[in-house]
């Protein structure tokens, strides 16, 4: 999986992580959105993001944590460790929604998404009405002349074809606006271990970052 901040370490040590990390994540009933392993000074931060389609509640992260905790100390085999910081969160509502199953669980959310063929594409601001196989319905604000009546939203349907990457709009109105504003840092449960199989995450000598 690939970085979307900070600096990735190398992608054979994330592909090992992931292939440990996934299978657990999975049968807990989560899906894997992303892993990310990054240096921070002397040690590594594990960070893995985690969704489903009920939510994430901050009890869910805290199973997933302990969870992927385990299948990590499972893996140390003694190929050489170094301190590691795991990082189990819930994605954020500034990242984009990319998959089906992302516009899915935003049912009912406004986004900003660029659709249409490759060449002639076009910005758009709407609220997510309907999801299926074929792809997705968005409610959007007819333009009007400055001073006329405001009509209501009209529906949009889009293909998967012709969807680009959506961003959640922040609504301040909204009664849940606090968890759109607060999804990124407030579900986690971080906890420090003192090792790790060393699985790319060591320096190239083997010493500790």
């Amino acid at each position: 999986m690939s970085a979307s901040r900070g600096t990735q370490r190398s992608d054979s040590a994330t592909d090992r992580l992931t292939g440990w990390i996934r299978p657990v994540v999975t049968e807990a009933g989560y899906d894997l959105e992303e892993l990310v392993v990054t240096p921070a000074g002397r040690r590594s931060v594990v960070r893995v993001v985690v969704d489903r389609d009920a939510g994430i509640t901050l009890d869910d992260i805290a199973e997933v944590s302990r969870a992927v905790s385990d299948v990590l100390d499972r893996n140390d085999d003694g190929m050489g460790r170094t301190p590691y910081v795991l990082e189990v969160t819930s994605p954020g509502v500034d990242r984009p929604l990319t998959e089906p199953r992302h516009w899915h669980r935003n049912t009912g959310r406004l986004v900003a998404v660029g659709v249409g063929p490759a060449g002639a594409t076009e910005q758009l601001t709407g609220r997510i009405t309907a999801v299926d196989e074929d792809g997705v319905t968005l409610a959007v604000e007819a333009k009007g002349k400055p001073g006329t009546k405001k009509r209501p939203p009209q529906p949009r349907r889009v293909p998967w074809a012709e969807l680009g990457a959506g961003r959640v709009q922040v609504e301040f109105g909204r009664a849940d606006a606090l968890d759109d504003s607060t999804d990124d840092i407030a579900e986690h449960d971080a906890a420090e271990h003192d090792d790790l199989d060393q699985a790319g995450l060591a320096d190239d000598d083997g010493g500790e970052k």
